[in-house]
């Protein structure tokens, strides 16, 4: 019999792609989602379940037979949390306990939660951070991810709950939304793209570790296959680039194509952290697990695959 495999948010951008490859390692893949239809097109070997797992019957639907669980379900972004606080504990905190009470009460094989490595540390110094180091969140959105989080460690060690916690960095990717307050590369992207100035927060803006969507969907199925229970581990390239030097990376693209880059420097964001960038050796260590995707070439093909949508007729 294969791994019944339920994915929380598996239509969403990380979701998609982590959805195809739990297909393709011959999982029977459930992904729940709150839209009537994915917004992105999934495998056609995963059932796709329209619901809210915070309602208590659309997360025990998805919870039957599951012999594992992926949680990404995440109701705001930092800058959101940021102007919402209290939206943001509501609309995240108490559904994502429910799950962690039901999935131990079901005895579920295995419980992987997709926190937030960009922001659950607050501002650090400039090496790359290591899973053991202090955790104090300068914005709501990350407190309530690492509030997740303890949780999370609460239920595994008091209940046995096979849980398993991992901290992305900055993920980027062909699909990623250019709206919504997360992720820069997009965002500049769409404003270059529409001829108009890219926001930099701060001097340079800040320093961010950008993984590829698939390197971080490999990351998460490595975490979910060999990560032991109770751990913690970060999926991140260990290079950091502050804006200034992404929009530097963009700007021979953007000028190929015709188009300015137009940096607008702006006072910084009080949620926005100086520096992020993450030291992965815990999660290479226990699996073999490394990222793969050049940030030249990467972006490269985000950028190319952004063009393409703007000159396609709408």
């Amino acid at each position: 019999m294969p791994i019944s495999t339920s994915v929380i948010g598996g239509a969403g951008f990380l979701g998609a792609e982590l959805t195809r490859l739990l297909v393709e390692s011959g999982r029977d893949v459930k992904v729940l989602g709150r839209q009537p239809e994915p917004r992105r097109q999934l495998p056609g070997a995963a059932r796709y379940v329209s619901g809210d797992y915070g309602n208590r019957a659309d997360l025990l639907r998805i919870l039957d037979g599951a012999d594992e669980v992926i949680h990404l379900a995440y109701s705001t972004v930092p800058q959101t949390s940021a102007e919402d606080p209290v939206f943001d504990i509501v609309s995240n905190l108490p559904a994502s306990v429910q799950l962690l009470n039901h999935a131990a009460a079901l005895a579920v094989g295995k419980l992987l939660i997709v926190s937030s490595g960009g922001t659950v540390y607050g501002k650090t110094g400039t090496e790359p951070i290591r899973e053991d180091h202090p955790t104090n969140p300068i914005s709501p959105y990350g407190i309530t991810k690492l509030m997740i989080e303890k949780y999370a460690g609460m239920v595994h060690s008091t209940s046995g709950l096979h849980v398993v916690v991992v901290r992305p960095a900055n993920v980027y990717g062909n699909t990623q939304q250019s709206h919504g307050g997360q992720g820069f590369i997009p965002a500049a992207i769409k404003a270059i793209l529409d001829r108009n100035e890219v926001p930099v927060f701060g001097a340079r803006g800040g320093v961010r570790d950008y993984i590829h969507v698939s390197d971080v969907a490999r990351g998460v199925l490595a975490a979910l296959e060999v990560g032991v229970p109770g751990g913690t581990y970060n999926i991140g390239t260990g290079t950091g680039r502050d804006n200034l030097e992404v929009l530097r990376e963009l700007e021979p693209l953007a000028a190929d194509a015709g188009f300015p880059v137009l940096p607008r420097i702006l006072p910084e964001r009080v949620f926005d952290v100086p520096y992020n960038v993450l030291d992965s050796r815990r999660l290479r260590e226990v699996s073999g697990w490394r990222a793969e995707i050049e940030f030249a070439p990467g972006v490269a093909g985000v950028f190319a695959a952004a063009l393409d949508a703007h000159q396609r007729p709408s």
